[in-house]
């Protein structure tokens, strides 16, 4: 594994033997230094805002897969066959929003997937969380049932290679309270509005002009499963009813989420990624400025601006050229 600095500026690399160890080590004090306590209950006071947040001194073995879909079958198909394969998955949880519940033949399908999966002792479970409201805040509900720490969020539509994943959940072990993903995004200050700042959401390319990233898209990332329980249960009703009269942003306030909890930055893993699926409402006009939207209201909600920007980036020095 190596950590390498980005940005224009050709940042320091890192990688390999003991570089590797000082590096995961090192890494693993910036990120939990300012993150939360393993020890039981931690209290977070931000503003007007706290949350509570626990864990394991230990995360437990493996990752749950929680994918998000709606009305793509074929494309859920085709994810659940490739991350079924992958060594270190535990447990596959679908996040089922539709109105009608997922069909028979569906479900023995998924069933022959996993099962064919669950060989040398393995066992992968599969469930689907029926919700009835149809919200975009329903891939972040509790679970009360997981079976492992750590959460793999992703789209129906987006696929990595195991390689990649087993990679991210390795750098994630390294950095648990962190979110670890592999779509980086970036804001910043557009302009003074009196005291106020305003804030800009900015997407990809502006990640790769800038060589900055301040989040890290919950369509594909790891995170701690406490999460899910302050996303649910402490975070302001109001940001969860602006997603879902907004039918947007949920990665953005959950990533606002967990900056507040920790003060650090989120990491991102570089990795080939594989569409799927169809452009979705990125690629509908006024896309980024309703992103921006959302930036400034959540600053608005959690009283600061949370996000903390870096140009540090994880890579998997076995599959790269350069590093």
């Amino acid at each position: 594994m190596g950590m390498k600095g980005g940005g224009g500026g050709g940042g320091g690399v890192l990688g390999g033997g003991v570089n590797n160890r000082r590096i995961v080590q090192r890494f693993r004090q910036l990120v939990t230094s300012n993150a939360s306590s393993f020890m039981g209950w931690t209290q977070y006071h931000r503003n007007n805002i706290s949350f509570q947040t626990s864990s394991s001194l230990t995360p437990r073995k493996g990752y749950t897969l929680l994918i998000n879909t709606w009305k793509r079958e074929d494309l859920l198909k085709q994810s659940i066959s490739h991350y079924a394969s992958c060594a270190r998955l535990d447990s596959i949880h679908i996040v089922w929003s539709e109105p009608n519940p997922p069909s028979k033949s569906l479900r023995n399908f998924l069933t022959h997937i996993v099962q064919s999966n669950s060989i040398n002792g393995r066992e992968i479970e599969l469930k689907f969380d029926i919700n009835v409201e149809d919200s975009l805040n329903n891939r972040f509900k509790e679970i009360k049932d997981l079976k492992t720490d750590a959460i793999f969020s992703i789209d129906d539509d987006v696929v990595f290679p195991c390689t990649s994943v087993e990679f991210a959940f390795t750098v994630w072990q390294s950095a648990p309270d962190a979110m670890v993903g592999f779509v980086p995004r970036v804001h910043w200050v557009d302009q003074l509005e009196g005291s106020v700042d305003r804030y800009t959401y900015g997407g990809w390319w502006s990640v790769w002009w800038m060589g900055t990233y301040s989040m890290v898209l919950s369509k594909a990332a790891f995170f701690h499963m406490k999460y899910l329980d302050m996303y649910t249960n402490q975070m302001p009703a109001s940001i969860r009813d602006y997603v879902t009269k907004n039918r947007n942003c949920e990665d953005i306030a959950m990533s606002f989420l967990v900056a507040n909890a920790t003060g650090a930055p989120p990491i991102w893993v570089k990795a080939k990624i594989f569409e799927i699926g169809s452009s979705g409402i990125s690629s509908i006009g006024g896309h980024t400025e309703k992103r921006s939207e959302c930036v400034n209201k959540f600053v608005a909600e959690f009283g600061q601006m949370p996000l903390v920007s870096t140009s540090v980036k994880a890579v998997d020095s076995r599959n790269a050229w350069f590093w």
